[in-house]
């Protein structure tokens, strides 16, 4: 069976039940989730796409809170302070020539997949809405990428960027 399938099943099945059991379970419910992007992920990685079309989507809670520019209407009014790490993911996507935006949450990422139309994304964020996106985005495909909140969830979150570099040159770029 191949694996687009494969993930079409996990995404459409197995995800609407994790979060059925994560109901009940509410302490589990963020494992579950974390669970099924790395199982996306890795079915995806096995689909071996390749495009140059790639969208690189960002939540805007990694914007630092003390900025006095709102970056979700376009990311590159940023002035580049260097403190957060949108100055490095717009020179990630100026270096790989991507489409990159800031979503501000579920209505807006998908408005965003159908106007930009990518051939596959990069998203990053919490486990509750990268792993409800990545079955929005079904079938493109789509690695997920969860945010790091050291000062707790939705406010100055972080990003490794190696692991967003590693994503776009998964789907075949140089």
């Amino acid at each position: 069976m191949p694996y687009r399938i494969i993930r079409g099943l996990v995404l459409k099945l197995l995800y609407p039940f994790f979060m059925f059991i994560g109901a009940f379970f509410k302490s589990r419910k963020e494992c579950l989730q974390r669970a099924i992007i790395n199982i996306n992920n890795r079915l995806v990685q096995a689909e071996k796409p390749k495009t140059k079309n790639i969208l690189l989507l960002l939540p805007h809670c990694i914007q630092i809170s003390k900025c006095t520019i709102r970056l979700t209407h376009n990311i590159y009014n940023c002035e580049r302070c260097g403190r957060c790490e949108i100055r490095d993911l717009i020179e990630i996507a100026e270096a790989y020539n991507l489409n990159l935006f800031v979503a501000t949450g579920g209505t807006i990422a998908r408005k965003t997949v159908m106007d930009v139309k990518p051939g596959a994304i990069v998203a990053i964020a919490c486990e509750r809405d990268l792993s409800s996106g990545i079955v929005d985005a079904y079938p493109l495909p789509t690695l997920g990428i969860s945010n790091e909140r050291p000062y707790g969830p939705c406010f100055n979150t972080q990003v490794n960027l190696e692991k967003v570099k590693n994503a776009i040159d998964f789907f075949g770029r140089e």
